[in-house]
């Protein structure tokens, strides 16, 4: 932790630069996530088929993963406050491009690039954040740091742009909600450029180092495997989560007569309950159960059971809101769980944290790739049943997978509490 922290007025022991760099995450995703639960139905209702709605989301998510990897590294090469200022910079410019000359002229071989422009903003302006808090906090609340940042994201992409658009879209329509979201990035952007200061994450060195440490979220998967498998479990932990809103909202109206607004207040509600249990599952790990249990049971295992009970919920109750919603609220607290994820990872390179995060950071964008991917793929031949197992299957996966994932200090905690036990007379 920077030595500065002593100096600086901190809330709960986290500096108020981090808290004001929170909230900056928050107004960001806000205006990010404006469209994100209704575009892929307007676009259908609008000429586009569900595959070539699938085709805009991949490509989107193969740019956001790329900007995903690089704003980790960059941040050691440049600094945290440089790569969230070109993130802003970058989403502007594809939002103004995507509306003026793609959805207002329904031209979609204009939507697919400058959609894809918009991919590289948030992931450079929020996941160089999360690498600058993974530096200036101590590790007894690394993990609760982390759940703080994701709740600021998900209240900002998630909440605010879920009630948000269902209170405005019929006060100043689509066209004018992803007009309001440049207002929404761009308070927040300036924010958050404002407070970060300081060069944590910033790696010194003359250009040939900054080259090495761009390579070096490559190379420390060969270094140390389990990083790997780390951001293997983070691209999972979003695939499912992600691809909901390309397909589901479409089954539910078409199967079960729910409405865009109905959809839209019971994704809210999934995250909202998401960012209550984003702030009490990180605790509850750091406290008890500890970081890996709590992804492999809690986040993977929970997922998987979690995305089943929503796929079968209206085919159970039919046109049920609040069943719905009850499930929507399961899903949302499983998903918390995958929270340590990170903090797993840059504990176990905790020389290259940057570069550590640079891999988990990949595999949030990547979700977002491979998840429309596998719509795309199939959604016509095995259906929305089919693709929501396949989903849960790859959650199962995830809990398989965080066994590699031992910290060396867990071994030395389970010795310790072997040796404190009374011994039997």
């Amino acid at each position: 932790m920077n030595a500065s922290l002593g100096k600086e007025r901190t809330i709960a022991g986290l500096p108020m630069t981090m808290v004001w760099g929170y909230v900056a995450t928050l107004i960001f995703m806000a205006g990010d996530g404006l469209e994100h639960a209704w575009i892929s139905p307007y676009l259908v209702e609008h000429g586009l088929t569900i595959q070539q709605t699938a085709t805009l989301f991949t490509v989107y998510g193969a740019v956001l993963a790329i900007a995903s990897y690089f704003s980790g590294v960059l941040t050691e090469a440049w600094g945290p406050r440089k790569v969230m200022m070109t993130g802003m910079v970058t989403w502007l410019i594809g939002q103004v491009l995507f509306i003026k000359f793609g959805l207002e002229q329904q031209n979609y071989a204009v939507m697919l690039p400058t959609y894809a422009i918009r991919g590289l903003g948030y992931p450079l302006f929020c996941y160089s954040f999360l690498v600058w808090v993974t530096y200036r906090s101590p590790e007894k609340i690394l993990a609760t740091a982390i759940g703080i940042f994701w709740a600021a994201w998900i209240a900002g992409l998630y909440v605010i742009g879920s009630y948000f658009p269902a209170f405005m879209i019929p006060k100043i329509g689509y066209i004018g909600l992803l007009w309001s979201a440049v207002a929404w990035v761009l308070v927040g952007g300036i924010i958050g450029i404002y407070v970060v200061k300081g060069e944590e994450g910033q790696t010194k060195g003359n250009p040939k180092e900054k080259l090495k440490s761009l390579i070096s979220g490559l190379t420390i998967c060969v270094e140390n495997p389990k990083v790997a498998i780390g951001g293997i479990v983070r691209t999972i932990n979003t695939t499912g989560i992600g691809a909901l809103p390309i397909f589901f909202p479409l089954f539910l109206k078409d199967e079960y007569g729910f409405s865009t607004e109905q959809w839209l207040q019971v994704w809210g509600t999934m995250w909202f309950a998401n960012i209550v249990f984003d702030i009490i599952t990180p605790y509850i790990s750091d406290k008890w159960l500890g970081w890996r249990k709590t992804v492999m049971w809690i986040g993977s295992f929970g997922c998987g059971l979690a995305s089943l009970i929503l796929l079968y919920t209206p085919q159970v109750f039919g046109h049920n809101f609040l069943m719905l919603t009850l499930a929507g609220i399961l899903y949302g607290a499983a998903l918390t769980g995958y929270v340590p994820i990170s903090a797993i990872v840059t504990s176990l390179a905790p020389d290259k944290k940057g570069s550590a995060m640079a891999v988990v950071n990949f595999g949030a964008g990547l979700s977002y790739f491979i998840a429309p991917a596998i719509v795309g793929a199939f959604i016509g031949s095995i259906g929305v049943n089919g693709v929501m197992w396949i989903f849960a299957i790859l959650y199962f996966i995830s809990s398989t997978l965080m066994i590699f994932m031992k910290l060396p200090n867990e071994g030395k905690k389970k010795e310790r509490k072997i040796h404190a036990e009374p011994k039997a007379s």
